[in-house]
């Protein structure tokens, strides 16, 4: 077993400690809960949200749960490019599938869209996955900080949460600085989109 020096343990401890606190599952149903507390225009928002977000993430949860199982994936955080690109089809389906029934729905068009943007996020990442692995972590951190617009110290607090998960990801070996500055500029003109 390698030895590791006590400053690079502490900092693979932060490293896994913000890339799970930056993880897209906790980090977009409380960012979304946040903008939805924000938007009085609409009554019963926080319960739609927490609904469709508790929903999304069961089921992706069984889903990877069940790859690993069947021996599909070897671990539930599909870092192989197959895994991923399995992963990442399911989001875009349930992504825009979920929109598209909010809105056929007449239901909560806020939500609507702020999932059929994060569909967009994850379809980007489907795209270039040819040239670079655009961090859906860094992309979601981001634009889940522009959704507490237009409160600036939520919104700050979130950048700064965001910059955090970009060099967790980076520390953990799980990307490359390219990949940290295109999922970055996705969240940010996504997020941009959502509150214009």
């Amino acid at each position: 077993m390698p030895h590791t020096s006590a400053p690079a343990g502490r900092r693979l401890i932060w490293a896994r400690a913000l890339s799970v606190l930056g993880h897209p599952a906790l980090l977009m149903p409380l960012a979304a809960s946040v903008s939805a507390a924000t938007r009085a225009d609409t009554p019963g928002l926080a319960g739609i949200v927490a609904a469709v977000s508790v929903t999304l993430a069961l089921v992706v949860m069984l889903f990877s749960a069940w790859q690993v199982r069947v021996g599909r994936w070897r671990h539930v955080d599909a870092s192989v490019p197959q895994e991923r690109r399995s992963l990442n089809l399911l989001l875009c389906g349930l992504l825009f599938g979920g929109a598209t029934l909010l809105l056929a729905g007449g239901v909560a068009p806020a939500v609507a869209l702020g999932l059929g943007l994060g569909g967009v996020l994850v379809l980007l990442a489907l795209l270039l996955q040819r040239w670079l692995k655009l961090s859906l972590h860094v992309a979601f951190a981001s634009y889940a900080a522009l959704l507490a617009w237009p409160a600036w110290g939520w919104v700050l607090a979130g950048l700064a949460l965001a910059a955090g998960v970009a060099w967790s990801r980076l520390v953990l070996g799980r990307h490359r600085p390219p990949d940290l500055w295109a999922g970055a500029l996705a969240g940010v003109a996504v997020g941009a989109l959502f509150v214009a």
